[in-house]
């Protein structure tokens, strides 16, 4: 196994990182003198201790993460901030070797933190994946506008799909965002003007870029392998900007942080259909989202069901969510509670009333409960709930809808998982060349 395959989420590498960053710490602070061992150091934990709970302070309640963390991550947050105490307290006394390890030891600490975070939510799965993100490597099948043009006139069909970058006007929407995604099958290639392939919107996290569906997620190699057994067939597919930037969450909505669901809907549809000639029809649209971009999956479906008519909710929330519902309503719509009614998914579909032709798969995480209720969790989590509920709210009203659970947690790892798994009823839900209607599990 090459470098670049080595696992960051579980293995000998986070392991052997948090045991050099815990030797550096103990041999930073040493023993010294007695005012050391009784001031510095309690006063250094201390300050760790008040580091770490703030840090979980802010997560839980700016609502920054659905399941809680290990406590690796909060241990080694408070060792960062003592390591800090070290490095100044005792620097004046120290030797230039102790000095060197004491400020090695900082960074060495937030390293383990962030990757105690990586280990929760399976961002960066391998060595190689981090380094390609970090370096800005280009992506699986990526090839530019102009190959892509003269590729399609030529009736030049590659081996694989083709990952262009573009560039979305936002001329309706106003939104501020960062370029996009656009995944093309090689059945795209094979016609001039080519094809009226269905399309499916592909949306992040809450913390997210337009290319972790394909860095984290895996979404090419998905397509790829789903293509190749297809007679190079799939939906084209858009990887979307929710968010304008990496730490910013719109949940999707029009609000306070921007014009994210007007971006979606009056930029990006439009655009797809002009500029790579997919199918206008509703019927062959679909929408898939991880976690807060589940939630979103969900919202755009039943708020337009004239433009999307199947959804892949995988770990979403029951809605819009940045923290408790006051918080949400106040961060994302200036504490305007009608306009979060607007976005509320049960109080959309209710407004609604029945649907034709709409359906969806919600998958939650967590161990099946048996080998023959493999769809099945058998503990309860938010997600079940979550999903249970909006499902029973959605089948009373029209829409096909199954809860599904996927073996793991709410990490990319398990959205991965999920998408390869949707991807067979998704693609012959929506027609797409090659592939038969599957009914819902």
């Amino acid at each position: 196994m090459g470098v670049a395959h080595l696992s960051l989420t579980h293995g000998w590498v986070p392991t052997i990182l948090e045991l050099v960053a815990a030797a550096t710490l103990v041999l930073a602070v040493g023993r010294r003198t007695r005012r050391w061992s009784v001031v510095w150091l309690p006063a250094g934990g201390i300050v760790g201790a008040g580091v770490a709970i703030g840090a979980y302070w802010y997560v839980m309640s700016a609502g920054l993460a659905g399941d809680p963390a290990p406590a690796a991550v909060w241990i080694w947050i408070g060792l960062s901030g003592l390591a800090a105490v070290i490095a100044a307290a005792g620097w004046r006394a120290a030797r230039w070797w102790r000095r060197g390890l004491s400020v090695l030891a900082i960074p060495l600490s937030l390293l383990c933190a962030s990757a105690a975070v990586n280990t929760w939510v399976g961002y960066f799965p391998t060595v190689g994946a981090a380094w390609n993100e970090l370096t800005g490597r280009r992506l699986p099948d990526q090839t530019d506008r102009a190959t892509v043009a003269a590729m399609q006139l030529a009736r030049q069909v590659p081996a694989h799909g083709a990952v262009v970058e573009v560039t979305i006007p936002a001329n309706a929407s106003g939104f501020k965002h960062r370029d996009e995604l656009v995944y093309l099958p090689p059945a795209w290639f094979s016609t001039n003007p080519p094809p009226r392939l269905p399309a499916v919107m592909m949306i992040g996290a809450q913390f997210n870029t337009p290319t972790d569906w394909i860095r984290a997620g895996g979404a090419v190699e998905t397509l790829d392998a789903f293509a190749a057994a297809h007679g190079g067939n799939t939906p084209v597919f858009v990887f979307v900007d929710s968010g304008g930037a990496f730490n910013i969450d719109t949940e999707c909505v029009n609000g306070s942080r921007g014009n994210a669901a007007d971006h979606l809907t009056k930029d990006v549809v439009p655009f797809m259909i002009s500029t790579f000639g997919v199918s206008s029809e509703p019927s062959r649209w679909g929408v898939v989202g991880f976690s807060a971009g589940g939630t979103c999956a969900l919202d755009l479906a039943v708020m337009r069901p004239d433009l999307f008519s199947a959804f892949v909710d995988i770990g979403g929330d029951l809605s819009p969510n940045t923290g408790s519902r006051a918080q949400t309503i106040d961060w994302l719509f200036s504490g305007d509670a009608a306009a979060w009614k607007s976005f509320d998914p049960t109080t959309v579909i209710t407004k609604h009333g029945r649907y034709e032709g709409v359906s969806g798969w919600f998958v939650i995480s967590g161990a099946p409960q048996s080998d023959q209720s493999p769809n099945v969790l058998a503990a309860d989590n938010a997600e079940r709930r979550a999903a249970g509920a909006l499902c029973g709210v959605a089948t009373g009203n029209g829409i096909h809808c199954i809860v599904v659970a996927q073996p793991g947690t709410h990490d990319w790892p398990f959205a991965r998982r999920a998408f390869t798994a949707a991807m067979p009823s998704l693609a012959g839900r929506l027609g797409t060349p090659g592939t038969g209607a599957i009914p819902l599990p």
